[in-house]
């Protein structure tokens, strides 16, 4: 599990979880052998940051020298569009103002567009998603969040330690917190809240959708096999460097754990997963442990026995949302909805009372599981 690096100051870029995927392939070959019969294929490796975080990409076929570039471009225009953490970005300036905001506002100039307006395309995206999500999640998943987080200290506000907890403080901007009332028509392109304090953060989301994008642009490109990662979601295609499906490490969830030390390895082609957990960004108080899952119902810092989350899906921005929505469930709700929802698969770890851990997860886990 990588750490957060240590970006520029002059650097603003969407904060997010840390890394709770590990990555068990080879690096560091250009081409290796694809299998004992088949040609020798190339494979090549892409690396950067982003997001408050690193990104890692490996992809077959021919070399592409301007590929950095245009990744770094993309995840640049998708971070000012969705990042809380630039002043300037699209969802910054609509959760600072208090009248209906124009979707044509350009983060890049800095001004609305006349004429031909700026689509928000990435921003429409999570906007569009997350309410399909949040709308079968029964309260569970609300990216209205954001004054909570704030709150808590985990947000784009100072980071600051909660010594005394202000329940009355709490219930107040529980208030704020209802994703049904933002609306936006595309007929009028006008994004609006119907609380003037209300704001939007798709921290939750951002991350799985970067990788998508990412995704799409190498597929895009006739590129057939590859692994995009972005702090830890992930989206596989294809075949990896052997010639076999993907293995990624589900990292052991607890402080301090090393980058070598993996809960369980898995095995898989063509899909997207995303892991979400408590262990690793959280601070203290007192010896209470106050964590950065905050539930949009009760207003408070997520506590329960489960460890982490990992969600299987067909892009990674569904599967990151529901990992962070299962975290705020806890495991019984969470395993009762994943199991019902077909287009879904989940892994979660347990805390058990004797401190050692446990794992459960849906019916369709197995066949991505392998041994270490």
């Amino acid at each position: 599990m990588l750490q957060r690096p240590s970006l520029p100051k002059n650097t603003q870029l969407m904060r997010g979880a840390y890394l709770l995927l590990g990555l068990v392939f080879l690096l560091g070959q250009s081409c290796v052998q694809n299998s004992p019969t088949s040609a020798r294929k190339a494979y090549f490796a892409v690396k950067g940051e982003t997001m408050g975080t690193y990104y890692q990409i490996r992809y077959s076929g021919e070399e592409k020298t301007d590929l950095k570039r245009e990744i770094d471009s993309l995840l640049e225009v998708i971070n000012l569009e969705v990042s809380t953490y630039i002043p300037h970005s699209t969802i910054s300036m609509f959760n600072q103002g208090t009248e209906a905001f124009a979707l044509t506002y350009n983060p890049i100039t800095k001004t609305d567009v006349d004429g031909a307006p700026y689509d928000n395309l990435h921003f429409k995206a999570n906007l569009k998603q997350s309410k399909a999500i949040y709308e079968l999640m029964e309260g569970y998943y609300d990216p209205t969040v954001m004054p909570l987080v704030n709150y808590w200290g985990f947000g784009y506000t100072e980071k600051r330690k909660v010594t005394q907890v202000d329940s009355v403080k709490i219930d107040s901007l529980i208030a704020l917190v209802d994703f049904d009332k933002i609306s936006w028509t595309e007929e009028t392109n006008l994004l609006e809240k119907e609380l003037p304090n209300m704001q939007l953060d798709f921290s939750s989301c951002a991350k799985g959708y970067g990788v998508d994008e990412v995704a799409q642009l190498l597929t895009s490109k006739g590129i057939e096999d590859y692994m995009v990662e972005i702090g830890g979601e992930v989206v596989v295609k294809g075949n990896n460097p052997k010639g076999q499906d993907w293995s990624i490490a589900v990292s052991l969830p607890k402080a301090g754990a090393g980058l070598q030390e993996f809960q369980r390895i898995l095995s898989l082609k063509d899909i997207a997963v995303a892991t979400s957990g408590n262990y690793r960004i959280f601070y203290e108080v007192e010896g209470e442990k106050f964590a950065h899952i905050i539930s949009p119902i009760t207003g408070f810092t997520e506590k329960s026995n489960l460890l982490s989350v990992s969600v299987f899906a067909k892009d990674c921005l569904t599967a990151d949302a529901y990992a962070t929505a299962f975290m705020v469930m806890g495991l019984d709700r969470a395993m009762a909805f994943a199991s019902q929802n077909p287009d879904i698969e989940a892994y979660f770890i347990i805390s058990k009372a004797d401190g050692s851990m446990a794992v459960s997860y849906t019916e369709g886990i197995p066949e991505y599981l392998k041994d270490i």
